[in-house]
């Protein structure tokens, strides 16, 4: 007979940071949706920025999850990837979606950077 394995539940800090990685990651993808609609070369270094920040967000969302012991340093990539999106969107400050997808960058930033210090 195998023996199960208990998973301890994710720690409130983390689980914090599974839920802004995928609020950024849904924003992210709506924002990059619009700018499709939209186009202009303008957007292209945005979309770039969005496609990046949203794969990694997903992505660290995923790892931490599953308990990677590759997490901490994922979480430092998308908090990076993150700034750098937020930066990008701020490009376009009167663009309201824009504004709100750079607010839901920062506050996945400052979440990953606290999980890529805290042990996992």
């Amino acid at each position: 007979m195998t023996q199960q394995q208990t998973v301890e539940p994710l720690s409130k800090e983390m689980q914090d940071c599974v839920q802004a990685c995928m609020e950024c990651h849904g924003v992210c993808e709506e924002t990059m949706s619009a700018c499709l609609q939209t186009g202009g070369d303008a957007r292209t270094r945005i979309m770039r920025a969005l496609l990046d920040c949203s794969e990694m967000t997903r992505m660290c969302a995923d790892m931490m999850m599953r308990r990677s012991p590759l997490a901490n340093e994922m979480c430092m990539m998308c908090a990076q990837a993150c700034d750098l999106c937020a930066e990008a969107c701020m490009s376009m400050p009167d663009d309201e979606r824009m504004t709100r997808c750079a607010e839901s960058c920062r506050r996945c930033s400052e979440t990953c950077r606290a999980m890529a210090g805290a042990p996992m």
